[in-house]
């Protein structure tokens, strides 16, 4: 049987990890895209030190839909411990377990589940929070914002795509009776895709608006939020603000 490094260099990724012998996993992409990977983790990186300092050891981390675990193994390998990452495909736990096993982190587990069944019992609560390219690809993103909130005693940091905006006020009912708009969501497709690893699992999509996002996240419970600031040479869709990251704190 092929050790732990032999069976990822055997199948292609989504991520380029950097094994221990020096080499790179295959990936099934163009190298293009490791470019949204790597502004995420950027930007996660000075958030994590602005908000919490320099040191990071001891503190927990849940990522939900953590895909192969490349978010949760560069937590890990930064100081985070214990890491949990959750994922709704089981194919993508066992990657990441893959590369658990093969940096010999005993303190970075995976396991399957829906992210709407998550919950302060089970798992449990965590110091941060992660939900970095989910949210756009749910039909319930309000209750997986619930669902953040519920397992966050710290910071919870979410990347998604969002839609434009929609401003103005609305009869509610009435002429005489005007209701202000929060935001917006669009609708997104994906009914014939939910095979793909990076689709979504229903195939109806809810994306919102940054207005949406900022003021769902105070009414779910955080006390405060913002937008980070991409960096110049930032992936595009995050560079001309098509993505955000929003840090939230409880």
């Amino acid at each position: 049987m092929s050790n732990p490094i032999e069976q990822a260099q055997s199948r292609e990724w989504f991520y380029a990890y950097e094994l221990p012998d020096g080499s790179t996993t295959p990936t099934y992409h163009g190298v293009d895209i490791q470019a949204i990977h790597d502004t995420r983790w950027q930007m996660l990186q000075d958030c994590l030190a602005q908000d919490i300092g320099p040191e990071w050891n001891g503190l927990s981390v849940v990522d939900l839909a953590s895909h192969q675990g490349w978010f949760a193994w560069n937590m890990a390998r930064s100081g985070f411990s214990p890491v949990l990452g959750i994922d709704a495909r089981q194919q993508h736990v066992d990657d990441s377990r893959l590369i658990a096993e093969i940096y010999g982190y005993d303190l970075l587990t995976f396991q399957q589940g829906d992210v709407h069944q998550q919950g302060p019992e089970q798992p449990g609560r965590f110091d941060v929070v992660l939900m970095l390219g989910l949210l756009y690809h749910l039909e319930d993103p309000v209750g997986a914002l619930r669902v953040c909130r519920s397992l966050c005693k710290n910071i919870c940091i979410i990347e998604t795509q969002v839609v434009p905006g929609m401003t103005g006020y609305v009869d509610y009912g009435s002429y005489e009776f005007v209701r202000p708009l929060k935001g917006s969501f669009g609708i997104v497709d994906e009914t014939e895709e939910t095979h793909g690893p990076e689709a979504s699992i229903t195939g109806v999509c809810l994306v919102p608006s940054l207005d949406a996002l900022m003021w769902l996240l105070r009414k779910v419970g955080f006390s405060s939020a913002r937008v980070l600031q991409p960096p110049p040479d930032a992936y595009e869709q995050l560079r001309y603000h098509k993505r955000v990251m929003v840090a939230a704190r409880v």
